[in-house]
């Protein structure tokens, strides 16, 4: 699906145009709602403020994957030192990944998507399945299963035991690449600043009296996050027609201001948008959707859906019918 099918080379070099005051804006919209978690649960401490945090601050995390993606397609502020530099320290650090490691890894997501070559296909496939099946996924997500199981793989990453690779496929690497030299050298690489992001968090909730707060971050990392990106992911390439075909392979998603704040930051339930132009800053996306709308493209095939509920019930199989034997 080639972008000047759509667009002349003037509407596309309008929707490139990048801003740095709205790019700052989008990051301080995700850390001011992070600022916020925090001040929930260390002001009103009980259960209902902590679940309430828990959920905000894991699609908070969404949001820092979400900037570090932006980032790596330098796409969000107007120098690519800017893009590295934030979509790192305010993106990436954050959820223990960075920019550099996740570019070229996402970058073959875009070469192949929908393909058997796409590293995101098991993120996608396997839908739709079985009322019970969804809501096993969901307690695992939400009761840390999947995150514990995701994070030990990320950290076997970082050190050199595994490939990099987000999409849940465990590729080991030979032993010549995790010997206790390299082990030790590829923690100093992949694992300094993120665990140096984590002790800056600490330490300003520590500064604000109440570094008991921290521990909301890794418990979200490890529960809500993934409840996040699991529906994030469904909505995205799952349930498509043919996954194959470039028009039907991607979803564009609308979402109301939960939806946003869980599944949706930064614009990127306009999906379809970004993949027939990855280049665009996300604070264009909903302009660049209303032009596709203006141009017939989701009356021709493109996929669009109202609301997240719908990916959800999308993803539930229905039953088979039974006639009873008269």
């Amino acid at each position: 699906m080639k972008a000047r099918q759509f667009f002349s080379t003037e509407e596309i070099q309008m929707l490139r145009q990048k801003s740095n005051f709205r790019a700052s804006l989008e990051i301080l919209h995700t850390w001011g709602w992070i600022a916020f978690a925090f001040a929930l649960a260390g002001f009103f401490p009980n259960v209902v403020t902590i679940l309430i945090a828990l959920f905000i601050l894991g699609g908070k995390q969404l949001a820092c994957a979400i900037i570090m993606h932006d980032a790596s397609h330098n796409a969000l502020f107007t120098s690519k030192k800017a893009n590295e530099w934030i979509g790192n320290w305010l993106g990436a650090y954050p959820v223990f990944h960075s920019v550099e490691q996740y570019r070229p890894y996402h970058l073959q997501h875009h070469l192949h998507t929908g393909s058997d070559q796409d590293p995101d296909l098991a993120l996608t496939r396997g839908y739709p399945a079985s009322a019970a099946s969804i809501v096993r996924k969901f307690l695992r997500d939400l009761f840390g299963a999947t995150g514990l199981k995701g994070y030990i793989g990320v950290f076997a990453m970082h050190l050199g035991f595994l490939k990099y690779s987000l999409g849940g496929e465990v590729i080991a690497l030979p032993p010549q690449q995790h010997t206790p030299a390299k082990v030790a050298l590829n923690a100093w690489q992949h694992l300094r600043n993120p665990l140096l992001a984590q002790f800056f968090l600490a330490a300003i909730l520590w500064l604000c009296g109440a570094a008991w707060l921290y521990l909301l971050w890794p418990a979200a990392l490890l529960t809500t996050y993934n409840f996040c990106i699991r529906v994030r992911a469904m909505a995205e390439h799952s349930m498509v027609p043919n996954r194959h075909n470039p028009t039907t392979n991607t979803r564009t998603t609308y979402a109301n201001w939960l939806e946003r704040m869980l599944f949706a930051p930064h614009h990127v339930n306009y999906h379809v948008e970004h993949h027939l132009l990855m280049s665009i800053p996300p604070y264009n996306y909903p302009k660049m959707h209303q032009m596709l709308k203006n141009k017939g493209f989701y009356d021709n095939g493109g996929l669009l859906v109202n609301g997240y509920w719908q990916i959800i019930k999308m993803a539930v199989a229905k039953p088979p019918i039974t006639h009873a034997q008269g």
